[in-house]
This record gives C-alpha cells, structure tokens and sequence, in this order.
C-alpha cells in the first residue's frame, strides 16, 4: 500500500491576496451601492478577518498585494512574507504565486482573497489537510468562484482562459481538474462579499 505523502509543516504556504485599505480602490462593486467610505470599512473588517483566521496557521504565510506602497509606515502583516503581485490579469498573478511558492520549495499551497467572512481557520486547517491525500482542494463560493485553491504541484491551466469574476470560473476549473485526472477535495460552500447582497446576507446571519 502507498503512503500518503507527508507534508512538512514548513512546505506547506498560504498565500493571501489582498489590497491596501484606501478609499475609492476596494470593494468598488459594493461602493456602487452603500459609498466608497462604508466599502472601505467594509474592506477593514474583511481584512481584520482574514488576519485573525490565518496569524496562527504553521508553514510560511506570504501576502501578495495589488500594488505596492512606497510610503506604507510598516509591513502590511507583521509575520507575514510581503510580496507585490505580477501578471496582467487575476490569472497570471495567482500562477505567479503559486509558481514562487512551489519555486522556493513548498509540497502544498492554498491561495485564499479577503472576501470571505465566514472563513475559518478549520477550513484552511481542512485544506491543508486535503492535500496529503487530493491533488487538489477547493472551497466554492455561491457566486459561482471559489474562495479557497490548493494544489500540490502547479497546474498553469487553471489559470488561462478563463473570464474572471463570472459564475463559470468554478466549473471551468472542475473540469480542467478532471481532465488531468486529478482528486479534488471540495470544502463547504461559503459566501464571499462582494455585493450589496451578500453584505446584507452576511450582516443578517452573523
């Protein structure tokens, strides 16, 4: 019988894509509706939330930023690796992520964004925990995304072709997984916020 691999804890990376909490350059979809100001809080709380859940988890934790701050006063997350993302579009700056993780030695890392308030530190725990077993692990999103990737090697193609911010991103990305042949872990449905809907779900649950 073959052996699960076993994945150090030191290979294992979180990546966390995130932006600089200014005013008028988050959540610009929810800022349609409830203004630039309550998006931005928004943003903060979203943030505070993602720190919480992920400041304790072993392995390497590398923030990939939208854009760089010059004139930032300190490091984005203290403890945390800081890194400015490449690539013209959400794809290519996830696979650049992924690409510098595997790169510097990782056997397992899980990409997550800061849109997601009901994410928990179980769930990346799970995730991690998938990837001794699964090829791949995935969190989906109501909107059709997904909150949550992990994979234990790079797979370029879930990250070409695709149209970013769509309901087809998900299926499109299972059946990528599906014709390489790979084991996926699912972990539960969660919602991001990106709407003034899905704040008012969000606010009506919590």
């Amino acid at each position: 019988m073959n052996k699960a691999p076993v994945l150090a804890e030191s290979k294992q990376h979180l990546l966390v894509f995130a932006r600089h909490p200014e005013l008028g350059r988050v959540k610009t979809r929810l800022a349609h509706t409830i203004g630039d100001a309550a998006a931005l809080a928004v943003y903060q709380e979203l943030l505070a939330h993602t720190h919480a859940v992920t400041a304790a988890l072993p392995g390497r934790r590398l923030v990939w930023l939208a854009e760089a701050q010059p004139a930032a006063p300190g490091p984005f997350w203290p403890d945390y690796e800081e890194h400015v993302q490449q690539g013209p579009d959400l794809g290519a700056r996830m696979q650049a992520a992924f690409a510098y993780s595997f790169a510097q030695g990782a056997t397992a890392a899980v990409i997550i964004g800061t849109d997601c308030p009901t994410l928990s530190a179980a769930h990346l725990a799970e995730a991690f925990a998938a990837l001794h077993t699964h090829d791949v692990v995935v969190g989906p999103a109501l909107d059709g995304g997904y909150y949550l990737l992990g994979m234990r090697e790079l797979h370029p193609v879930f990250f070409q072709n695709k149209v970013w911010s769509t309901d087809s991103v998900l299926a499109e990305l299972l059946a990528d997984a599906r014709q390489l042949g790979l084991r996926v872990h699912h972990l539960p449905r969660l919602r991001d916020v990106d709407t003034a809907a899905d704040l008012a779900a969000w606010r009506a649950n919590s």
